[in-house]
């Protein structure tokens, strides 16, 4: 999981994190602290960082149930929230103005692309399309 082998596959991986990086996370983030996007559409997801101990969150966005939620990692242990999670995963997970506590487990078993086609939301379909996508399962523990 997250192992990118060709050069082709590298270079997909660089060009999809420096867009989500620098141009669709911050992004995103603003949009969703204007009110423009709405709460159950875009979460943020706060990990601590694997080499600093410092709190990362980044933007999501999370397929909610009764115990928890799903989001989709595009890029599983090559992104930075990833690894994070692989490393230490606590998490929490906003939902609304509500912040979730959960343990965050990666299901490479989980068919990524139904599980995005049973959601319809626009947000988990692009992650599905990184290099190395999988799902990560948060079960809440507040």
């Amino acid at each position: 999981m997250g192992t990118v082998h060709t050069r082709a596959e590298q270079r997909q991986f660089r060009v999809f994190r420096a867009v989500g990086r620098y141009l669709l996370n911050p992004t995103v983030r603003g949009l969703a602290r204007l009110g423009a996007v709405r709460p159950t559409q875009v979460s943020e997801l706060e990990t601590r960082g694997r080499k600093t101990g410092q709190l990362r969150r980044v933007p999501v966005s999370p397929i909610f149930d009764e115990t928890g939620a799903w989001v989709i990692c595009g890029h599983g242990t090559l992104s930075g929230w990833g690894a994070n999670i692989e490393a230490n995963p606590n998490v929490r997970l906003q939902q609304g103005d509500r912040w979730r506590s959960g343990i965050a487990t990666f299901a490479p078993e989980d068919d990524v692309r139904a599980r995005v086609r049973l959601s319809g939301a626009a947000g988990p379909r692009i992650a599905s399309y990184g290099t190395a996508p999988v799902s990560v399962r948060i079960e809440f523990t507040d």
